[in-house]
């Protein structure tokens, strides 16, 4: 059964996720030099800051982001399980370790991007997602995802002005870009306590702002920022869940 972490141990797992041009790694940046600049993190008596990816979050990771964003024709199956393959290496390597030792883990990308893309751009069956998911990550799920909400055609604009050649994924159409960002919608609004939904459409200083103040409220919540939990403003901003 896919379970949230206990709340026992002391380290904070945060995924960010969102379509393709949505910001997240503009997002993370900005996020680990707010906590590092208030002393939350990376300081003598406070947590350590992991920042990590999927796919590509280990040595093994970043040979199967290889050949699943710049290789050839993969088989929707076949891509899922490889997904799963980087995410058992990346919990079992990276962001297990890290939140036994009580660490700040931030993950760009994470399970709900499979569940989008997957499930929804490829047509695999839920079940299927989430059974070899669980299996791979042990149940582990983060204890905040938040969302950066950004319309498939002013993602696909930001890719297109960003340069540079698109991945495979990125090359899926708009079509496919849609499903996955009604799926991404439709997760967030399952389960409210979980997520929060942010519009990667403003300004990055404002988007910034509201992941911040998600992120500080669960911190708080872990005694980890001296912020109360009744400042959770970064949660509701638009439909969220799972």
């Amino acid at each position: 059964m896919v379970r949230r972490p206990p709340v026992t141990p002391r380290g904070v797992f945060i995924a960010l996720e969102g379509g393709d041009g949505a910001g997240k790694s503009t997002q993370l940046e900005l996020l680990a030099e707010a906590l590092r600049l208030r002393g939350v993190v990376d300081a003598p008596g406070r947590p350590e800051l992991v920042l990590t990816r999927e796919p590509g979050g280990t040595e093994v990771g970043a040979q199967i982001r290889q050949a699943l964003l710049h290789g050839g024709d993969v088989a929707p199956l076949t891509e899922a399980l490889l997904y799963a393959a980087d995410r058992a290496q990346h919990v079992a390597q990276v962001v297990g370790p890290a939140l036994q030792r009580g660490a700040v883990v931030v993950s760009d990308r994470y399970l709900d991007s499979s569940i989008a893309y997957q499930v929804e751009g490829r047509g695999l069956t839920e079940a299927q997602v989430r059974g070899m998911n669980a299996y791979a990550t042990g149940g582990l799920l983060p204890h905040l995802t938040v969302l950066l909400d950004i319309d498939p055609d002013e993602g696909s604009r930001r890719r297109a002005a960003g340069g540079g050649p698109p991945d495979r994924l990125e090359r899926a159409g708009a079509a496919f870009h849609r499903r996955v960002n009604a799926r991404y919608r439709s997760l967030m609004a399952a389960n409210p306590d979980r997520y929060a939904v942010v519009d990667a459409a403003q300004p990055p200083e404002a988007v910034h702002a509201q992941v911040l103040a998600s992120v500080m409220a669960v911190l708080a919540e872990r005694g980890l920022a001296d912020l109360p939990p009744s400042a959770r403003t970064g949660k509701h901003v638009a439909g969220v869940g799972q």
